[in-house]
């Protein structure tokens, strides 16, 4: 007997997850050279290797979300999601970080955006019955 195939809210979750644990391990290995192509000022102190480390964790439990198909976890992960380009854009207008910036929140909006249209994708699929007729 098979593993049951993951949801599409879950397959989003999980190729984001895979995106932030990548760019968190950069971050936490090489931050130099990540920020580095971006045009970021190299970092000083350990802070973004703390940002690193802590996005390695939400993607471990991003991972363990869409793995478990904890679907309320899922559409939480659509608001905080798409909040960070507000945050990014907030930023950039007062200053405190250069414009490029807004490209990571532009990730994060898309993968948002993404998540939200499969948890409705999977909601109305669910509502299906078996002969094709809706509940």
């Amino acid at each position: 007997m098979g593993t049951p195939s993951l949801s599409r809210a879950a397959v989003s979750v999980l190729a984001f997850a895979t995106y932030l644990g990548l760019v968190g391990l950069w971050l936490v290995l090489a931050p130099d050279t990540l920020l580095g192509w971006f045009g970021f000022e190299p970092p000083e102190g350990v802070w973004v290797r703390v940002v690193g480390m802590l996005m390695l964790i939400l993607a471990f439990y991003y991972t363990l979300a869409a793995r478990h198909e904890l679907t309320r976890l899922l559409q939480w992960t659509v608001y905080a999601r798409a909040s960070v380009i507000l945050f990014f854009a907030g930023f950039v207008t007062i200053g405190a970080a250069e414009p490029v910036l807004l490209l990571f929140g532009v990730i994060d909006l898309l993968a948002a955006t993404w998540t939200h249209l499969a948890l409705r994708a999977d909601r109305r699929e669910s509502a299906r019955t078996v002969d094709g007729t809706v509940r």
